[in-house]
């Protein structure tokens, strides 16, 4: 699966990079950001290939243990990854730190109490986490191994831990990693980045015990600077609404505006527009069942790293029959909202 997994789409940052409206220094972070994404993806492809061969084809003594490690390194504003180790980061004075921690935390709980998953590849991989990437560097990613997050420029971006869904987001691309290993282009492009959006905002919602009626469905809320939100922009993503002007990079709602090669943070709108309204018409907590039925349609399967949108969706129709077995009104959710995005 290679991956690229960075939280904001190049897009958004070239669009930044060319704004006159911005400071030069800052137009030239953004540029730096979106080159630096395309110097990774070679790495990435190599980290994603190695972590999934090693778990497959080699033998270990390790014995799996619940909760995984997590673990939290210093970059102190370098590039060097992983950076210097964090003396317990649970109750370090640096927020970020204390932030990444925790959240990662909790996200390996929530894989585990909902999900019955152990961390990201269900075998109690180490959750590392490296802080302070770079200058005012605005974005965060999984590099096929471990996550890092830029403290953003403080205008348009700010600190990449300071949104629970961003960082269960990057953690999913993980489990995506090791599960069905979706490519990172066409339809299986958009489901990879929808997997990561789905379960960043359902772990949002658990954490904050909200039904799908009390949630906001949106994606990055938390690292929209000052800047942006006076560009009237709320959030990265909106699920409920992904066409939406407040989100910074608005998404197609229907398969009809499907190409080949968009980008798949662009064409992610789509399934992911499928869950809110499967969820949002079955009503509750997204997590007990219509994620259940996502989860397994991840998860429950072989390495599928072509999958078309259409597949994926029928998946979910079919794990819905077989694990809630005549619930009617889960099915007609799940199915009536495919047919709604045109799947």
């Amino acid at each position: 699966m290679s991956c690229q997994c960075f939280i904001i789409p190049k897009d958004v940052l070239e669009r930044y990079s060319k704004d006159d409206s911005l400071p030069e220094a800052e137009r030239k972070q953004f540029a730096d950001a979106a080159n630096f994404e395309s110097e990774w993806r070679k790495a990435r492809a190599i980290n994603a290939k190695l972590a999934v061969s090693g778990q497959n084809m080699l033998e270990s003594a390790f014995l799996a243990v619940f909760p995984p490690p997590v673990l939290v390194s210093d970059c102190k504003n370098g590039t060097v990854l992983s950076g210097t180790p964090v003396p317990n980061p649970g109750n370090s004075s640096d927020g970020t730190a204390k932030r990444a921690f925790d959240e990662t935390k909790a996200v390996a709980n929530f894989y585990k109490q909902v999900f019955g998953r152990n961390s990201l590849d269900n075998n109690g991989k180490t959750l590392l986490s490296s802080i302070h990437f770079g200058v005012k560097y605005n974005n965060a990613f999984w590099n096929g191994n471990q996550m890092t997050y830029g403290d953003g420029d403080g205008n348009i971006f700010v600190d990449f831990t300071k949104s629970n869904d961003v960082i269960a987001h990057e953690l999913t691309h993980g489990v995506t990693q090791f599960t069905a290993q979706f490519a990172y282009t066409n339809q299986a492009g958009g489901l990879n980045e929808s997997m990561s959006d789905v379960f960043g905002s359902m772990f949002r919602q658990w954490q904050a015990d909200e039904d799908v009626n009390q949630a906001d469905w949106l994606i990055g809320s938390g690292i929209m600077g000052p800047g942006a939100i006076a560009q009237g922009f709320t959030c990265l993503r909106d699920m409920a609404n992904p066409a939406a002007t407040h989100a910074l990079a608005p998404q197609p709602t229907h398969f009809n505006q499907y190409q080949n090669g968009m980008d798949p943070h662009e064409s992610s709108g789509i399934p992911n527009f499928a869950f809110y309204k499967a969820a949002k018409a079955y009503g509750g907590k997204s997590w007990e069942k219509v994620g259940k039925v996502w989860y397994k349609a991840l998860a429950g399967y072989v390495a599928s790293p072509n999958l078309k949108m259409l597949s994926f969706a029928n998946r979910t129709r079919r794990q819905a029959r077989l694990m809630f077995p005549g619930d009617v009104a889960l099915y007609d959710a799940i199915n009536n909202a495919w047919k709604a995005v045109g799947l």
